[in-house]
């Protein structure tokens, strides 16, 4: 049985790598055709889990999406996202379609957010969205060094190498952290660690994060997770709260419409950072203490029982 495995791993891993780094090429082509990197001048990571991610309108045992985009979240010319490719394009609902993929995606954040902050500051430029969210994951799952964090970073610093400055990180996460009282008790040292990480990590010490406390839970100990994120003590550390959005018939996701709401109100929370804080340092060049592996998230999940 050894020597079969063997064999199969011989000839097969050479295969698999044929086939994905095929579509990898075909995805970058496709995409650097139809946007020029150089346009995008206000980078923006997403990350945390689904109601980052975006499940706005997801229906039938969510299984399906109803489609519906409200006016706050339709496309813009000036709005782009970084694809599963690491390639800009056109932004558009589900933001998350191609990155948080063992779950149907819906409307999010994201887009109400760069909208509005694109209509209260016509000037700001375009914007680049990075996607990063993926629902149902533990804020233990965002450990550095582990595959969520390692793909934040490598994405980031890929939106980062056309050009642009980075300009905040938008964090939604939690959830999933009110089940155990373990859990619970070590969010504020986990949330801590994790916004220093991605500070130093990224070498932009002055990057805004914008957190948004919990308006749902799927445990009891909600409550024990929303005190930390409200008394969350970092200089660059703002926290927007969505307790008392309206939330879907899952009791977790908070609705299409309540998803616009929070995109307006991260955008508040974003430019009230502008007005306190005089320059936000450009990266031109990023470098992390991340490991460099393969720079696609589905590789890596792909490929990790080959490791």
């Amino acid at each position: 049985m050894s020597n079969f495995l063997l064999n199969f791993k011989k000839t097969m891993i050479p295969f698999l790598w044929l086939i994905l780094l095929t579509h990898i090429r075909w995805v970058n082509a496709a995409d650097l055709a139809n946007v020029q990197t150089s346009q995008v001048q206000n980078i923006f990571i997403l990350a945390g889990q689904s109601n980052m991610s975006g499940r706005g309108g997801v229906i039938n045992h969510a299984i399906t999406w109803d489609g519906v985009i409200p006016p706050e979240c339709k496309s813009n010319p000036n709005i782009f996202r970084l694809s599963a490719g690491l390639t800009w394009v056109k932004a558009q609902e589900p933001l998350h379609q191609d990155i948080d993929l063992s779950k149907v995606c819906g409307v999010g954040p994201g887009m109400s957010f760069a909208n509005s902050v694109l209509k209260r500051d016509p000037n700001i430029g375009a914007i680049g969205l990075v996607p990063c969210a993926i629902g149902g994951t533990n804020i233990s799952e965002w450990a550095r060094g582990g595959v969520l964090y390692n793909h934040m970073i490598r994405r980031t610093e890929a939106a980062l190498r056309g050009g642009g400055t980075l300009q905040a990180l938008l964090w939604y996460q939690g959830e999933s952290d009110t089940v155990a009282l373990e859990d619970a008790k070590l969010y504020k040292f986990r949330l801590r660690r994790l916004f220093k990480n991605v500070l130093h990590d990224l070498h932009s010490p002055t990057l805004p994060v914008i957190q948004v406390a919990l308006a749902s839970s799927i445990g009891p100990y909600k409550e024990q997770v929303r005190k930390t994120q409200l008394g969350i003590n970092l200089p660059n550390v703002r926290t927007v709260d969505a307790k008392g959005l309206p939330v879907g018939m899952d009791y977790v996701h908070i609705t299409t419409l309540a998803q616009v709401q929070l995109g307006q109100m991260l955008a508040d929370a974003f430019l009230q950072t502008q007005t306190t804080q005089a320059v936000l340092l450009p990266i031109q060049s990023v470098t992390s203490n991340a490991p460099k592996s393969c720079s696609n998230f589905v590789l890596d999940l792909l490929l990790s029982p080959f490791r």
